[in-house]
Protein backbone atom coordinates (compact mmCIF):
# COMPACT_ATOMS: atom_id res chain seq x y z
CA UNK A 1 0.00 0.00 0.00
CA UNK A 2 2.74 2.56 0.78
CA UNK A 3 4.42 1.85 -2.55
CA UNK A 4 1.14 2.30 -4.40
CA UNK A 5 0.43 5.64 -2.69
CA UNK A 6 3.96 6.87 -3.37
CA UNK A 7 3.70 5.83 -7.01
CA UNK A 8 0.35 7.63 -7.40
CA UNK A 9 1.73 10.86 -5.92
CA UNK A 10 4.77 10.71 -8.20
CA UNK A 11 2.56 9.91 -11.20
CA UNK A 12 0.36 12.94 -10.47
CA UNK A 13 3.42 15.20 -10.15
CA UNK A 14 4.88 13.85 -13.41
CA UNK A 15 1.56 14.30 -15.22
CA UNK A 16 1.34 17.91 -14.02
CA UNK A 17 4.89 18.72 -15.14
CA UNK A 18 4.42 16.95 -18.48
CA UNK A 19 1.17 18.81 -19.13
CA UNK A 20 2.85 22.14 -18.36
CA UNK A 21 5.79 21.35 -20.65
CA UNK A 22 3.57 20.29 -23.55
CA UNK A 23 1.46 23.43 -23.16
CA UNK A 24 4.60 25.56 -23.11
CA UNK A 25 5.95 23.84 -26.26
CA UNK A 26 2.64 24.46 -28.03
CA UNK A 27 2.76 28.13 -27.12
CA UNK A 28 -0.30 28.02 -24.85
CA UNK A 29 -0.54 29.32 -21.30
CA UNK A 30 0.67 26.43 -19.08
CA UNK A 31 -1.32 25.14 -16.13
CA UNK A 32 1.84 25.33 -14.04
CA UNK A 33 3.99 28.32 -14.98
CA UNK A 34 7.70 27.69 -14.58
CA UNK A 35 8.42 31.39 -14.17
CA UNK A 36 5.80 31.81 -11.43
CA UNK A 37 7.06 28.73 -9.54
CA UNK A 38 10.72 29.81 -9.88
CA UNK A 39 9.91 33.35 -8.65
CA UNK A 40 7.92 32.01 -5.70
CA UNK A 41 10.68 29.58 -4.69
CA UNK A 42 13.37 32.27 -5.11
CA UNK A 43 11.46 34.70 -2.86
CA UNK A 44 10.81 32.15 -0.10
CA UNK A 45 13.27 31.88 2.81
CA UNK A 46 14.00 28.74 4.82
CA UNK A 47 12.21 29.89 7.98
CA UNK A 48 8.83 30.67 6.38
CA UNK A 49 5.76 28.63 7.28
CA UNK A 50 5.22 26.90 3.88
CA UNK A 51 8.80 25.61 3.91
CA UNK A 52 8.49 24.35 7.49
CA UNK A 53 5.13 22.67 6.81
CA UNK A 54 6.44 21.08 3.61
CA UNK A 55 9.57 19.84 5.38
CA UNK A 56 7.53 18.45 8.26
CA UNK A 57 5.20 16.69 5.82
CA UNK A 58 8.20 15.20 3.97
CA UNK A 59 9.72 13.95 7.24
CA UNK A 60 6.38 12.48 8.33
CA UNK A 61 5.90 10.76 4.97
CA UNK A 62 9.45 9.39 5.09
CA UNK A 63 9.03 8.04 8.63
CA UNK A 64 5.70 6.46 7.66
CA UNK A 65 7.24 4.75 4.63
CA UNK A 66 10.19 3.58 6.73
CA UNK A 67 7.89 2.14 9.39
CA UNK A 68 5.82 0.40 6.73
CA UNK A 69 8.97 -1.18 5.31
CA UNK A 70 10.27 -2.30 8.71
CA UNK A 71 6.99 -3.66 10.07
CA UNK A 72 5.82 -5.90 7.28
CA UNK A 73 2.38 -7.41 7.14
CA UNK A 74 1.56 -11.08 7.04
CA UNK A 75 3.43 -13.02 4.34
CA UNK A 76 1.27 -14.28 1.49
CA UNK A 77 3.22 -17.54 1.17
CA UNK A 78 4.26 -19.67 4.15
CA UNK A 79 7.49 -21.65 3.89
CA UNK A 80 7.42 -25.43 4.00
CA UNK A 81 10.15 -27.62 5.53
CA UNK A 82 13.40 -27.93 3.63
CA UNK A 83 13.57 -31.66 3.07
CA UNK A 84 15.72 -32.02 0.90
CA UNK A 85 17.68 -28.82 1.56
CA UNK A 86 18.01 -27.68 -2.08
CA UNK A 87 14.24 -27.38 -2.59
CA UNK A 88 12.44 -24.21 -1.48
CA UNK A 89 8.67 -24.56 -1.34
CA UNK A 90 5.74 -22.69 0.14
CA UNK A 91 1.98 -22.75 0.43
CA UNK A 92 -0.37 -19.79 -0.05
CA UNK A 93 -1.80 -18.47 3.22
CA UNK A 94 -5.39 -18.41 1.96
CA UNK A 95 -5.07 -22.00 0.72
CA UNK A 96 -3.78 -23.14 4.10
CA UNK A 97 -6.60 -21.30 5.88
CA UNK A 98 -9.16 -22.93 3.57
CA UNK A 99 -7.68 -26.38 4.26
CA UNK A 100 -7.66 -25.82 8.02
CA UNK A 101 -11.23 -24.51 7.91
CA UNK A 102 -12.33 -27.70 6.12
CA UNK A 103 -10.48 -29.82 8.70
CA UNK A 104 -12.13 -27.96 11.60
CA UNK A 105 -15.58 -28.20 9.99
CA UNK A 106 -15.15 -31.97 9.57
CA UNK A 107 -15.11 -32.53 13.35
CA UNK A 108 -18.35 -34.01 14.66
CA UNK A 109 -20.48 -31.31 16.28
CA UNK A 110 -19.02 -28.33 14.40
CA UNK A 111 -21.66 -26.34 12.51
CA UNK A 112 -19.22 -23.79 11.03
CA UNK A 113 -15.60 -22.70 11.31
CA UNK A 114 -13.48 -19.62 10.66
CA UNK A 115 -9.69 -19.69 10.51
CA UNK A 116 -7.31 -16.76 10.76
CA UNK A 117 -3.57 -17.34 10.57
CA UNK A 118 -0.98 -14.97 11.95
CA UNK A 119 2.79 -15.11 12.24
CA UNK A 120 2.90 -17.16 15.43
CA UNK A 121 -0.57 -18.57 15.92
CA UNK A 122 -3.63 -19.82 14.13
CA UNK A 123 -7.00 -18.82 15.54
CA UNK A 124 -9.90 -21.16 14.88
CA UNK A 125 -13.43 -20.08 15.76
CA UNK A 126 -16.01 -22.83 15.56
CA UNK A 127 -19.75 -22.66 15.94
CA UNK A 128 -21.69 -25.57 17.34
CA UNK A 129 -25.31 -26.50 17.96
CA UNK A 130 -24.43 -28.94 20.76
CA UNK A 131 -25.72 -28.29 24.22
CA UNK A 132 -22.58 -29.86 25.71
CA UNK A 133 -19.39 -28.45 24.17
CA UNK A 134 -16.91 -30.17 26.47
CA UNK A 135 -14.08 -31.73 24.53
CA UNK A 136 -15.02 -30.05 21.25
CA UNK A 137 -12.20 -27.49 21.41
CA UNK A 138 -9.64 -30.25 22.05
CA UNK A 139 -10.98 -32.33 19.15
CA UNK A 140 -10.84 -29.36 16.77
CA UNK A 141 -7.34 -28.45 17.96
CA UNK A 142 -6.12 -32.02 17.42
CA UNK A 143 -7.65 -32.19 13.92
CA UNK A 144 -6.22 -28.84 12.88
CA UNK A 145 -2.82 -29.71 14.37
CA UNK A 146 -2.82 -33.03 12.48
CA UNK A 147 -3.57 -31.18 9.23
CA UNK A 148 -0.75 -28.73 9.95
CA UNK A 149 1.63 -31.63 10.54
CA UNK A 150 0.65 -33.13 7.16
CA UNK A 151 1.23 -29.79 5.41
CA UNK A 152 4.72 -29.56 6.93
CA UNK A 153 5.28 -25.87 7.61
CA UNK A 154 8.83 -24.77 8.41
CA UNK A 155 7.57 -22.93 11.51
CA UNK A 156 4.53 -24.60 13.05
CA UNK A 157 2.28 -21.96 14.68
CA UNK A 158 0.33 -22.42 17.90
CA UNK A 159 -3.33 -23.39 17.40
CA UNK A 160 -5.97 -21.62 19.49
CA UNK A 161 -9.59 -22.70 19.33
CA UNK A 162 -12.67 -20.81 20.46
CA UNK A 163 -16.05 -22.54 20.55
CA UNK A 164 -19.29 -20.54 20.27
CA UNK A 165 -22.90 -21.63 20.53
CA UNK A 166 -24.69 -24.24 22.55
CA UNK A 167 -24.56 -24.24 26.32
CA UNK A 168 -21.46 -24.42 28.44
Amino acid sequence: MPAVLTALVLLAACALVTTALVQRLLGERPVLSYDAVAARVHDTSWNELPVLVGGGAAVLAGCTLLAAALFRGRPAVLALTREPAEINAGTPRHGLERSLRAAAASVDGVAGAKVRSGRRRIRVKVRTNRTNRSGLAAAVRATVQERLDRVGLAEVPEVRVRVRGGRR
